[in-house]
């Protein structure tokens, strides 16, 4: 979508300095942007402004009488928002695409599109705007809110509850069966899911992210919750507003993470787990069964411990191995 960069400034509550008209449809970086192109300049890289091509380049300050810069607190943020605004798609692609199943009894708003081979079971709902890409699987009364997308090959099962503006990237699956189990002797008997999810706004899913239904409760994603690739959330866990989660963590059941939390990639954390708000666990950081976090401050290793703590202990480990050499 085009806009002007007196548009862009308006948007973004920034100072237009330069030519209000150029026109803008599209981003990039300062080394490889063009002249219809927007792109942005950290403090470190303003020297490279006068050498980009951009039409527009936003900036925290400075003077550059040959460009078309705006200048705004926080280049970065200003530039990912106004990113997702030049690059919203039109909507003009709406509509049921012929090959997909939709139920007689499921509800789809306005501006809806729905792709090839998609199948929307019976009771389900889709809200205005949302996106539904090729080969998606709609479970029986599960909600989809609005102005949300869900890439190809997404599945979720029976009774979910999604938020609004929630994106879910290809290969997920929401709404899968917890990892219950209850022993009989040398079989396993397995213990009842019939739990929902719930997935509430402005939530991000990365590719191939699993999220398991609640055994006999609610597994519940809070809003703003940003999920990397290939993570794995067992049931009844409960994740809060604002966390950030980095790939291949698996987080076991029935544990609860605080608001604005930041787990780094491959982190293990264990059964009944309590993060506090404003926990930080490094990457390949475990958590053990039942242990309770107490937030901010930086943790790592495994067991977590205070980032400090971690370095000296390792620090002393090495020198342990030399004097044995």
């Amino acid at each position: 979508m085009k806009r002007t960069a007196q548009e862009i400034a308006d948007y973004v509550g920034g100072e237009l300095r330069g030519d209000p008209a150029v026109v803008l449809d599209s981003i990039a970086s300062l080394k490889n942007a063009g002249p219809s192109d927007l792109s942005y300049a950290e403090e470190k890289g303003q020297n490279n402004v006068n050498r980009s091509h951009a039409g527009c380049v936003l900036l925290r300050s400075g003077e550059f009488p040959s460009r078309t810069v705006i200048a705004v607190p926080n280049p970065k943020l200003a530039f990912a928002r106004a990113a997702a605004w030049l690059l919203a798609e039109a909507g003009d692609d709406a509509g049921i695409h012929p090959s997909a199943t939709v139920a007689p009894t499921a509800r789809t708003g306005e501006d809806v599109k729905i792709g090839a081979n998609v199948v929307i079971e019976a009771g389900a709902s889709i809200g205005d705007g949302t996106v539904i890409e090729a080969g998606c699987y709609i479970g029986k009364n599960t909600a989809v809110g609005h102005h949300s997308i869900l890439y190809p090959r997404v599945v979720i099962y029976k009774d979910v509850r999604i938020g609004n503006r929630v994106i879910v990237h290809a290969g997920a699956v929401i709404g899968a069966d917890g990892f219950g189990f209850v022993k009989d002797g040398a079989v396993h008997v397995k213990f009842p899911q019939i739990g929902k999810v719930i997935i509430q706004d402005d939530v991000e899913i990365g590719a191939n992210t699993c999220i398991d239904r609640g055994s006999l409760e609610t597994t519940i994603i809070r809003r703003g919750v940003k999920l990397d690739n290939l993570i794995q959330i067992a049931h009844n866990v409960e994740i809060g507003e604002h966390t950030v989660i980095a790939a291949q963590t698996g987080i076991s059941g029935s544990s609860k993470l605080g608001s604005q939390c930041l787990i780094g990639g491959q982190v293990g954390i264990g059964e009944h787990a309590r993060l506090d708000d404003n926990t930080i666990i490094g990457g390949q950081g475990g958590v053990l069964n039942g242990k309770h976090v107490r937030g901010g401050e930086v943790l790592w290793g495994t067991p977590v411990r205070p980032l400090k703590e971690f370095l000296t202990q390792q620090a002393y480990l090495a020198r342990l191995a030399k004097r044995r050499g």
